[in-house]
């Protein structure tokens, strides 16, 4: 009875009987198996394996269960070298590679396309993945496609933290795809719902309870109730779904009471969308790509080793059928040009780069000198304050573009800011742009701006419309003569900022008083739609920027007390 008593006056206090402080005991990080199956991926692998390595979860607790065949590329030699330099780093490394296997299941049609065996074959081997987890004692499975990006090092050490039964972070693609549903039909289909889009975009953020998972989930093992999970149907009483692997284990899982967890609370890693079985496969470099310049407009870009540096090819750069491509850029911006450089290089752009005209630096008395006179009474029309600092240096970095575009007879140049990022696709969609104007009698054509009256804007080809009343210039086509045209109004004469002015030019501004300075508005004017860039950020987003809105305002009376000191 002593012994009894005093084991519980042991279990009972926050002490132990051998003196230490249980509450200061440091615990190892749980165990955490990673299960990755290969196949056909050369090209996102050196991304994926960077992304993986990254990880900042302790090494020494996590094992990888890799498994790749039915290959037509390098992803076996990708994968090899890759083990032979790394695994000593991980508590274990398991690798297995078939490179005897053939190309394709005997009833497949193409490397894509998911026929009955393909799908047999995946369920066997997520199975496997799943049972060697338990034979190793882990109390995780990461099981993650080999395609997935987790441009976040937390990623795996955050989705451990939340201590769920099954849980998944939440992937970015370049559309509204992602690696959860919000619905599922009785026929286990996938079903539309009103949750499903303010959880992909962000617009409410936590851990969600979902019906179904995929691509990258996490598996906690440690319970009883776990060992009830698997991904064969076949195992599965009464299952009268499809023989589909994520759809068996999410079935499974409800009817054993485990719930499944999709996190958006932090951006997480990014994911392209799946091509169809109709689908060429080379069309996945092109989905890679696209979700390379999400991540870069998103300010996270697929890191790459230099060890995987070889496996990765770039286009060759070029004017994209343009004479010149201008980007504009403050000096002190070093980011947004260090990410834009990233996206040119993807894209294969040959960008000659412009040193912007920082409205902090202005002199006025240089302005006086060039001949720069405000709009008079000049207000703006969402803020209601006169111009600002950074809107005159905005503007003449703009109009020095046009002066050089106009000095060499450029008939198509484009003019890029350095805060926008590029549509999925951009390439193909800029070249149709090229060919469906090439008829049309332009002086400048939108790629981005900000659409205020969409409804009311007439198209005149299948992606072109006629611009209405816009505002912003992330980019837009201006030809020589539309060049000569902006300047001959001799805008700096009555400056206002560059996204009021352009409208004034094509005749498209509401305002009467600040048109009637500029009698000649003949620019003739289209614009690309869709648009083919957007802002990287929008106002009061995290990371939000605005080098016109930071600086400081500039009257007329500016200008007069530095002319009364001349």
């Amino acid at each position: 009875m002593r012994a009894l008593v005093l084991a519980f006056l042991c279990l009972g206090s926050s002490y132990s009987c051998f003196g230490e402080d249980v509450k200061t005991v440091s615990y190892k990080m749980p165990t955490v198996g990673i299960s990755v199956l290969v196949r056909n991926k050369a090209h996102t692998l050196p991304f994926f394996l960077s992304c993986i390595r990254n990880l900042n979860y302790p090494k020494n607790r996590i094992y990888l269960w890799i498994y790749s065949d039915f290959n037509e590329d390098k992803s076996i030699e990708i994968l090899e070298r890759w083990v032979d330099k790394y695994a000593s780093l991980y508590n274990g490394v398991y690798l297995t590679t078939n490179s005897s296997s053939g190309r394709l299941h005997r009833d497949e049609k193409s490397s894509i396309h998911w026929s009955s065996d393909h799908f047999k074959h995946v369920i066997s081997l997520r199975e496997k993945a799943l049972n060697f987890a338990r034979k190793m004692w882990a109390d995780y499975l990461f099981m993650i496609d080999a395609d997935v990006f987790l441009t976040n090092p937390s990623t795996l050490s955050e989705l451990v933290s939340k201590d769920l039964p099954i849980t998944a972070p939440m992937l970015v693609s370049d559309g509204l795809y992602s690696n959860f549903w919000c619905g599922m039909t009785d026929n286990y289909y996938y079903q539309r719902t009103d949750d499903y889009k303010p959880i992909q975009r962000m617009e409410k953020q936590g851990c969600y309870e979902v019906p179904m998972v995929h691509t990258a989930v996490l598996v906690q093992l440690r319970t009883r109730v776990s060992d009830q999970l698997t991904y064969n149907p076949n195992k599965i009483p009464n299952y009268d779904g499809p023989e589909d692997d994520i759809i068996a284990f999410a079935v499974n899982a409800k009817k054993n009471g485990i719930t499944l967890h999709i996190c958006n609370d932090d951006l997480y890693g990014f994911v392209p969308v799946p091509l169809e079985d109709n689908h060429d496969p080379k069309s996945d470099l092109e989905q890679l790509l696209n979700i390379k310049t999400e991540a870069i407009g998103r300010g996270s870009p697929l890191p790459l080793d230099p060890f995987l540096q070889e496996y990765v090819k770039y286009p060759e750069l070029w004017k994209f059928g343009c004479n010149e491509i201008y980007m504009i850029n403050l000096e002190r911006r070093t980011e947004r040009r260090e990410l834009m450089e990233l996206s040119f290089k993807e894209l294969g752009m040959d960008v000659k780069h412009v040193k912007a005209v920082d409205g902090r630096q202005l002199d006025m008395n240089n302005l006086k000198e060039l001949g720069v006179t405000l709009m008079p009474n000049y207000e703006d029309p969402y803020h209601k304050r006169p111009m600002k600092a950074g809107e005159i240096g905005c503007f003449l970095s703009h109009y020095y573009i046009w002066e050089d575009i106009a000095e060499k007879r450029h008939s198509i140049a484009l003019v890029l800011e350095d805060d926008i990022h590029f549509v999925p696709y951009f390439r193909n969609r800029f070249l149709r742009l090229l060919r469906e104007i090439e008829p049309l009698d332009w002086d400048l054509v939108y790629i981005g701006r900000k659409i205020l009256q969409d409804d009311e804007e007439q198209y005149v080809t299948q992606h072109t419309t006629r611009p209405l009343y816009s505002y912003w210039t992330l980019g837009y086509l201006l030809s020589d003569r539309g060049a000569r045209k902006l300047l001959s109004a001799r805008p700096l004469d009555r400056m206002l900022p560059v996204d009021e002015f352009l409208p004034i030019m094509f005749d498209q501004h509401p305002n009467a008083t600040w048109k009637a300075h500029f009698p000649k508005r003949n620019l003739d004017a289209y614009s690309a739609a869709p648009l083919l860039v957007h802002p990287t950020h929008y106002t009061g987003q995290e990371g939000y920027i605005s080098d016109t809105e930071d600086s400081d305002l500039v009257t007329e009376i500016t200008f007069q007390h530095y002319k009364n000191e001349l």
